[in-house]
């Protein structure tokens, strides 16, 4: 009965795809270990996914939200003048200049 069961293919003295599970497991945790890694960087799980919803430009949030924070910015660093900043804050919320 044994000589009968080594006729197989899956049981005689070849090796088969034996050697190739493993690689494929290898192959496997490299790819999950990988996508945490990418996950971890850019924000979509881990401590800066409450930061990366909220920043300018992010998808979901508000582009006059967005816009009013560039322009704080840059009243911040004097590169507008008070006049400007208030005529440009005015247009971003519906009013006129």
């Amino acid at each position: 009965m044994n000589t009968i069961a080594t006729w197989g293919p899956h049981w005689g003295p070849g090796i088969g795809f034996a050697p190739i599970f493993p690689a494929v497991w290898g192959l496997f945790w490299i790819a999950v270990i990988a996508l945490a890694v990418t996950g971890w960087r850019r924000g979509w799980w881990g401590p800066r996914r409450g930061a990366a919803a909220h920043a300018p430009g992010a998808p979901g949030g508000s582009a006059t939200a967005s816009a009013e924070q560039i322009l704080a910015e840059r009243y911040a660093r004097g590169e507008m003048s008070d006049d400007e900043y208030f005529e440009k804050m005015s247009v971003l919320r519906g009013g006129s200049a």
